[in-house]
C-alpha cells in the first residue's frame, strides 16, 4: 500500500507518464493526456457537483437544473432536514456514489452498514435511518477521489460536501434514461444512452443524427434501437453550450416529459480506461479530439 502511494506521488513517475503520453492517438490516450496536463480551474468547477450548478445556470439557464434541497458541509444536518419521500444524496467531490431514496425501491433494499465507502444504492424512505444516512455521508467526506499524478486531480480541489437533489423520474415512474453527450471542441459527436440503472441495465451508442453504432461499452445493448428523445436537438445545443472553454467534456442530461435536466459534466470518463468492444472504436472516438500541445 505504501509503495503504491509513493508511485502515485513520485515526480519521476509523473515525468515518465508525461513523456509516455505525449503522442496520444486513442480516446483513452487523450483522456489520460488531459488528466496529466490540463489543470485549469474550469475543470475543478466541472468536477464540483455544487459549483457546476452556477456554470449551468449561466450558460444554459436555471430551468435545466434539478432542484437542490440542501448542500451540507456537515452530514449531521441530514438528521433534521425536511425532505420529501423521494430524493438523491451524492458527494460533491466524487463520482459513482449515490443514495436514491424513493417509494419505488425494492422492499428489501437497505442502506449499507458503515464501511460501505462509495455506495450506489436505491432504498425506500421508510428504510432510511437518518443517522445511518448521515454516517454514509460522513464516510464520503473522509475520502479523496481519483488522486495521483495522472489521475482525476480536480476532485481533490473540490470542497467536500453533501448535495441533496430532487429525484428525477421518467414517464412510468422509474429512473429515467441517462443521455451522455461526448462533446469535442463544442461539437457533439457521440451519444451514449444508459437505461435500467437499478436493474436490466442496457447501454447503446448513437451518432448525433441518431444512427446506432455497433459498439459495446460492457453492458448489453437494448433489444431494439431506442427512438431519439423528443427534444434531441435542444439537448445537443445545450451540451455544446455547456462545453464552452474546454476541448472535451462529456455532458450528461435527462429527458423528462416536460423538461430537459442536467446531470453532470465529466472530463475523465472511466479515468481514461473506457472499455470499447470492438477495440478500434477507441481510435474512432479519439479522432474528433485534437488535443492542444499546451493547455492555457
Amino acid at each position: 500500500m505504501k509503495s503504491a502511494r509513493w508511485r502515485e506521488r513520485s515526480r519521476l513517475v509523473r515525468l515518465w507518464r508525461l513523456i509516455r503520453s505525449r503522442r496520444p492517438r486513442t480516446f483513452n490516450d487523450k483522456v489520460r493526456y488531459k488528466m496529466l496536463r490540463d489543470h485549469r480551474p474550469l475543470l475543478v468547477t466541472f468536477a464540483d457537483k455544487a459549483a457546476v450548478r452556477d456554470h449551468v445556470a449561466a450558460l444554459g439557464g436555471e430551468a435545466y437544473l434539478p432542484r437542490a434541497y440542501a448542500v451540507l458541509s456537515d452530514p449531521a444536518g441530514l438528521v433534521d432536514l425536511d425532505l420529501p419521500d423521494a430524493y438523491v444524496m451524492k458527494p460533491t467531490h466524487g463520482s459513482g456514489a449515490v443514495v436514491v431514496v424513493s417509494p419505488a425501491a425494492p422492499a428489501n433494499a437497505r442502506l449499507p452498514a458503515q464501511g460501505g465507502r462509495w455506495v450506489y444504492c436505491h432504498v425506500r424512505p421508510e428504510s432510511v435511518d437518518r443517522k445511518q444516512l448521515a454516517a454514509v455521508g460522513a464516510e464520503w467526506l473522509e475520502q479523496l477521489y481519483g488522486q495521483g499524478p495522472n489521475r482525476e486531480w480536480a476532485y481533490g480541489l473540490v470542497p467536500r460536501q453533501i448535495l441533496i437533489e430532487e429525484l428525477l423520474l421518467g414517464p412510468d415512474g422509474s429512473i429515467p434514461d441517462d443521455y451522455k453527450f461526448f462533446v469535442f471542441h463544442q461539437q457533439v459527436c457521440f451519444i451514449q444512452v444508459d437505461t435500467g440503472r437499478f436493474g436490466g441495465r442496457t447501454q447503446d451508442f448513437y451518432r448525433p443524427r441518431w444512427e446506432r453504432i455497433d459498439l459495446s461499452g460492457g453492458p448489453p445493448w437494448a433489444s431494439a434501437p431506442q427512438p431519439p428523445p423528443p427534444r434531441l436537438d435542444e439537448m445537443i445545443a445545450l451540451a455544446e453550450r455547456l462545453s464552452q472553454g474546454t476541448d472535451f467534456v462529456r455532458v450528461d442530461l435527462y429527458s423528462l416529459p416536460n423538461r430537459i435536466v442536467f446531470g453532470e459534466l465529466t472530463s475523465y470518463p472511466a479515468g481514461g480506461h473506457s472499455p470499447f468492444y470492438p477495440g478500434h472504436y477507441n481510435k474512432i472516438f479519439g479522432r474528433p479530439w485534437i488535443v492542444p500541445r499546451r493547455y492555457r
